[in-house]
């Protein structure tokens, strides 16, 4: 079954998305925007990006765009522009300004890092969609699960690249584990762990409002666990307590936990684990394991460096795992920007992409619901409550709120979703027209 988008013709909606990214179904090639261009072009100019938000992260993108071949930063944004104007001395950026807008409508951006608060993100990536630009978003896309397919749904209908920051990707400790499974070194994979700690709780303004411990620090790890089993999960069962602050104990929901468990069925009964603490008082605990039916493959921490202390009453590393989440991640955050100005350049798929951003949505959300009722959630369940009347004009369905008419609930969130503008490259005219036509019937 398909969600009920309505459209006059299906075809004649595929045909005009086509024109509108620039597909022509006789010349066999994709013209959108200028990044789209030969390799003469190529030879004598850069693609040239924008950046939105010059906070901590802003600043890792920014530094690594710098390095990153055939890319050109031209326009950096901040609310407090002066931050903007101090990114832009440091980085040798030609334009700086306070609103984000002046970013997405510059005729020389040809693609935007957005690294604005979460509570934007949405309503920026509409608006790069509309003015054609490729999209990098950290995560999340939203917080709403109806306003993230309609984001996504933007670029896809737009033509536009979208890429999704989910930096432990990108991590080479994780990456190596995903490798031995994809090579089969451990054989086919029966258990999948992750842990999750981080060195002190933030404060209770961060926690208040922040989603809850599911959406806003175990997402990463639930969407892991989805990476390296390589398959959509099935179910979740979540549990949560409160052990380290009290103060956030009476807020609503998955907001008054510290301490969180999980399990996540996949297909073949492949079983994930996952734990999260909001503490760890010996530094970042972040390990993944995979055992498999060939043996086993775990990460250990990653450390400032490779000492160890040898004495009478204790041997073991000289000092303590790294207990700051940009010390830790920081080459995950500069390969995962070069991968996408790599995207950019080549015109490649992009390596982390919008339905990725979603799924995990869609776990952290089930996690939730699990804690609450006490149960197992299928993924299904929280997928089904979107109803769309378009691509990008979505809302959730309360379950007391009779079925609108015509509406038929998805079983996967890729349902939910047009084709990206690199499945219809490589699928053309036809790809689109039956995704239009599975969603309308």
């Amino acid at each position: 079954m398909r969600v009920a988008f309505v459209f006059l013709s299906a075809l004649s909606v595929a045909s005009a998305f086509v024109s509108n990214v620039g597909r022509s179904a006789t010349a066999g090639y994709y013209r959108t925007s200028q990044l789209r261009m030969t390799a003469e072009e190529r030879e004598i100019k850069d693609v040239k990006v924008g950046v939105i938000g010059c906070g901590r992260i802003g600043l890792v993108h920014l530094e690594a765009i710098t390095k990153a071949p055939g890319v050109t930063p031209v326009i950096v944004s901040n609310p407090t522009v002066s931050k903007a104007e101090k990114a832009a001395q440091q980085y040798n950026v030609k334009k700086f300004t306070s609103d984000a807008m002046d970013v997405i409508t510059d005729p020389e951006v040809d693609a935007v890092w957005i690294c604005s608060p979460s509570q934007y993100h949405a309503d920026q990536i509409k608006a790069c969609a509309a003015n054609g630009k490729d999209v990098f978003c950290e995560k999340p896309i939203a917080t709403d699960l109806a306003e993230t397919v309609e984001a996504i749904n933007a670029c896809n209908e737009a033509g536009v690249k979208l890429m999704i920051g989910l930096q432990r990707r990108f991590d080479s400790n994780f990456m190596r584990v995903r490798e031995s499974v994809v090579k089969g070194e451990v054989g086919d994979p029966i258990i999948i762990k992750l842990c999750s700690r981080d060195p002190a709780p933030p404060p209770y303004e961060y926690v208040k409002g922040g989603g809850g411990i599911f959406a806003d620090m175990a997402v990463h790890d639930l969407d892991m666990t989805r990476f390296l089993a390589g398959k959509d999960p099935i179910d979740i069962l979540a549990v949560g307590s409160t052990h380290i602050d009290m103060s956030i104990e009476n807020l609503p929901g998955s907001e008054k936990y510290d301490t969180a468990s999980c399990i996540v069925r996949y297909p073949g009964g492949v079983q994930a684990m996952v734990d999260v603490c909001r503490q760890s008082s010996y530094g970042y605990d972040q390990r993944a394991e995979v055992l498999g039916t060939m043996g086993m493959i775990q990460t250990d921490n990653v450390y400032p460096n490779t000492a160890k202390i040898y004495k009478s009453h204790f041997t073991g590393n000289a000092d303590m795992p790294y207990d700051f989440f940009l010390s830790r991640y920081n080459e995950a955050y500069v390969t995962e920007t070069i991968a996408f100005c790599e995207s950019l350049v080549n015109d490649t798929p992009v390596p982390c992409t919008g339905e990725d951003g979603l799924v995990a949505l869609v776990m952290a959300l089930a996690a939730d619901k699990s804690a609450e009722e006490g149960r197992w959630v299928s993924f299904r369940e929280i997928i089904e409550q979107v109803f769309c009347v378009s691509p990008t004009e979505c809302s959730l369905l309360a379950q007391s709120e009779a079925f609108p008419e015509g509406f038929k609930p998805v079983n996967a969130a890729g349902d939910l979703l047009l084709p990206d503008v690199d499945s219809v490259k490589k699928g053309g005219l036809g790809a689109m027209a039956k995704k239009l036509l599975s969603f309308a019937g």
